[in-house]
């Protein structure tokens, strides 16, 4: 296999674990960006208890991309994590924070306690929302690299207007997403709230996503060049707009799991469609495009690629058979209400 060959690979296996943990971690951010919007105690358990079998799990996800990207494009993640080192740490800050309140959230049974736990919950999950949606807009967008692709520009500048608008609409298609997977895994009438969250993250996404769109085609028009070079790939841009569209025809009809599909359908189509607007780009130079990162001149040797896919040919089943059984083993309703005397207890 050439060395070109398995650079392209790589780049596809990471678009797949990245898409992967937006498909699966975006429903469990979703959820904590709503949980707040519900003032009733069962309700607020109910949604802890919804994604408490699934939520580290797909963090499995996030760290198998970030180990792909440093096995396979390691000055990929040497220059990014240089770069946004201020905002991972705030990423990982609220991703710690969240996860605390979710262990910590029931383990006292008094109002100041809990609600503290609530909002820390929230807000851990409204800002990585935001915050990986304002990462991928400073890549799509390119930032300032210097000649050895070392970060030559500051913090306050990867918080550019284009890119606050992709963070927000990152939150948006994230709370749409946890919206319809309560619709799946909750009864009313929490579910039925949950509809009427879907409808309204769904037109703000609408909204944000079209100034979005309209803004990258002005501002940096090379992201649309491998679709007009190849035509067959504005199928993307169709299966992203299906989900888009069927998702509020979705959420009117009786059918727990559509507005899920509806949406998991969306996201696939987007994250795909920032790939393709990408490659042969990782991280482009907006400064001077010879100083970009590609996957030809960041990868690694060619023997480290072919070790490392056979590895990711074993692991990837796993990690795809482990996350089946999970969702299999956990797959009923969640009840909004408990029992008479009984306490909702969350596992793992």
């Amino acid at each position: 296999m050439t060395l070109a060959t398995l650079q392209t690979i790589w780049f596809l296996l990471v678009t797949v674990l990245i898409t992967g943990y937006a498909l699966l971690d975006g429903f469990d951010l979703g959820i904590g960006n709503l949980h707040l919007f519900t003032k009733d105690d069962h309700e607020r358990s109910a949604m802890f208890y919804t994604i408490g079998p699934f939520w580290d799990s797909n963090q499995v996800w996030l760290l198998t991309g970030g180990g792909a990207i440093f096995a396979a494009f390691p000055m990929v993640y040497a220059t990014v994590f240089s770069g946004f080192y201020l905002a991972l740490m705030l990423l990982l800050f609220a991703l710690i924070f969240r996860a605390v309140s979710i262990e910590f959230q029931h383990l006292l049974d008094t109002p100041r306690w809990k609600k503290v736990w609530d909002i820390g919950f929230s807000l851990g999950s409204i800002l990585p929302s935001v915050l990986f949606g304002v990462a991928v807009g400073n890549i799509l967008r390119g930032i300032p690299l210097d000649a050895q692709h070392n970060f030559a520009g500051t913090f306050f500048g990867l918080l550019n207007p284009y890119a606050i608008v992709i963070g927000l609409v990152s939150l948006a298609m994230f709370t749409m997403h946890g919206a319809a997977f309560l619709i799946a895994k909750t009864d009313s009438p929490l579910s039925q709230k949950a509809r009427g969250w879907g409808r309204n993250a769904w037109l703000a996404y609408i909204i944000l996503f079209t100034i979005g769109t309209i803004w990258s085609y002005i501002s940096t028009p090379r992201l649309f060049e491998n679709f007009f070079h190849q035509p067959l790939l504005f199928i993307l841009p169709v299966m992203a707009l299906a989900g888009m569209l069927y998702y509020p025809v979705a959420l009117k009809k009786d059918a727990r799991w559509q507005p899920f599909l509806a949406s998991a359908l969306n996201i696939t189509g987007v994250m795909a469609i920032a790939a393709v607007s990408l490659f042969p780009y990782l991280v482009p130079a907006n400064n001077n495009l010879a100083n970009s990162l590609t996957i030809y001149n960041a990868s690694s040797s060619q023997l480290t690629l072919n070790v490392m896919l056979i590895l990711a040919l074993i692991g990837m089943p796993l990690v795809i058979a482990y996350t089946g059984y999970i969702y299999r083993k956990f797959g009923g309703t969640t009840v909004t209400k408990p029992a008479s005397g009984s306490k909702f207890n969350l596992p793992g």
